[in-house]
C-alpha cells in the first residue's frame, strides 16, 4: 500500500517539477532594437509608476491610440499602422505584462490596465484623441469614454471582450477551453502554462480568425517567445483570474456620451445576443459587422478596419 501511495505521489509531483525545469531552461528573448515590419518607426519607452512601457509613435494628423488584444502586443497592428499613419499620429503601446513592457508583480485587472493607459495619455500630453482597441483593448476603449476621459473624443471598439465571464476565448479552440479553464486550479493551472508549447498557442490564435492563413508566422513566433520572459506566465495567469471583471465593466457603458463605433467580425467569439447587449447599453453607438472576420480583425481585415476608423473620425463631430 505504501509503495502505491509513493508511486501515485511521484507521478503527481513529477509534472510540476518538470514544468519548473522547462521554464528555467527556456531562452529569454531580447527586445528587438527595431520593428521587423517597420524598421523606420523608432521604438520608444516611457516609465509610469516604476513600470517601463514600450510604445511607438508614427504618422501625422490627429492622435489615434491603438490598444491590442489579450496576451499579445502592439505588433498585432502591424498591417494597419502603415495605413493609419497616413491620416493619424498613431500611438501603439504594450500593456504591462505584455510584449516587451515590464512585468510588475501585481493583479492584472481591467482597472489596472486602464489606469496605466490614462497615465500614458497624461505623460505624453495626448489630447483630442481617437482610441481604437481590439478585444480587451476594445473594452478598455469603452471604459475610457465611459469615464469621460477628457483626452479622448471618440472610441472604436473592435470585438469588445465583455461577455462569457471572460472565457469567450475558449469558444474558438478546444485547446483554449482546456488551458483557460484549468488556469485557476491550484498547481495544475500554473503547471500547464509552464509546460506551454507553440502548437497549443498557435491553435488558440487560429481559433480567433476566420482564415488562419492571415496569421503572420513571424509574429506568432515572436508573441509565443515573449511568453518566455521571466514572470510573464504569472502575469498572464493573473489576467485570466480577473477575466470576469471585464464583463462587469458593461454596467458603466450607459454613461458613455461620446461617439462610439463598434465593429464585430461575423465569426467573433461573441454571440449575437451579447453583441446587441453591448450596443444597446451605449446610446447612439454605431455598429458594423465584417463578413468572414473573426476576433483578430486587425490581422484579418486591416484595410476594412482602417477605412471604418478613418471614415468614422472624418464624419463624427466631437461631442462637448
Amino acid at each position: 500500500m505504501m509503495n502505491t501511495v509513493l508511486f501515485i505521489l511521484a507521478i503527481s509531483v513529477a509534472p510540476v517539477i518538470v514544468s519548473y525545469l522547462v521554464e528555467a531552461l527556456r531562452t529569454v528573448p531580447k527586445e528587438p532594437k527595431q520593428l521587423s515590419w517597420a524598421p523606420n518607426i523608432p521604438i520608444q519607452h516611457l516609465e509610469i509608476d516604476g513600470v517601463n512601457l514600450r510604445f511607438i509613435k508614427t504618422g501625422t494628423g490627429e492622435p489615434l491610440i491603438l490598444l491590442h488584444t489579450l496576451r499579445t502586443q502592439l505588433d498585432m497592428f502591424q498591417k494597419m499602422i502603415p495605413l493609419l499613419s497616413e491620416r493619424f499620429t498613431v500611438y501603439a503601446i504594450d500593456y504591462p505584462g505584455h510584449g516587451y513592457s515590464d512585468i510588475p508583480d501585481t493583479e492584472y485587472t481591467p482597472q489596472y490596465l486602464l489606469n496605466m493607459i490614462e497615465q500614458f495619455l497624461e505623460n505624453l500630453n495626448i489630447q483630442n484623441a481617437t482610441v481604437a482597441g481590439e478585444s480587451i483593448g476594445a473594452t478598455l476603449a469603452l471604459m475610457l469614454v465611459a469615464k469621460n476621459n477628457s483626452r479622448i473624443k471618440r472610441a472604436v471598439s473592435i470585438n469588445p471582450y465583455d461577455y462569457g465571464g471572460g472565457l469567450g476565448v475558449g469558444r474558438g479552440s478546444w485547446v483554449g477551453r482546456l488551458l483557460f479553464g484549468m488556469n485557476n486550479i491550484p498547481l495544475l493551472g500554473a503547471t500547464n502554462w509552464r509546460l506551454r508549447v507553440f502548437p497549443a498557442f498557435l491553435n488558440i490564435m487560429r481559433g480567433g480568425v476566420y482564415d488562419p492563413s492571415v496569421l503572420p508566422n513571424a509574429l506568432m513566433r515572436e508573441i509565443n517567445n515573449v511568453g518566455n520572459r521571466p514572470r510573464h506566465y504569472l502575469a498572464f495567469m493573473s489576467l485570466i483570474r480577473n477575466f470576469p471583471k471585464w464583463e462587469l465593466e458593461k454596467q458603466h457603458y450607459e454613461k458613455i456620451k461620446k461617439p462610439v463605433l463598434i465593429i464585430y467580425g461575423d465569426h467573433d467569439w461573441s454571440t449575437e445576443t451579447e453583441r446587441l447587449d453591448t450596443k444597446n447599453r451605449i446610446k447612439d453607438a454605431r455598429i458594423e459587422t465584417l463578413v468572414n472576420g473573426g476576433h483578430f480583425l486587425s490581422l484579418e481585415q486591416p484595410n476594412m478596419l482602417t477605412k471604418l476608423i478613418t471614415d468614422f473620425a472624418d464624419s463624427v463631430v466631437e461631442t462637448p
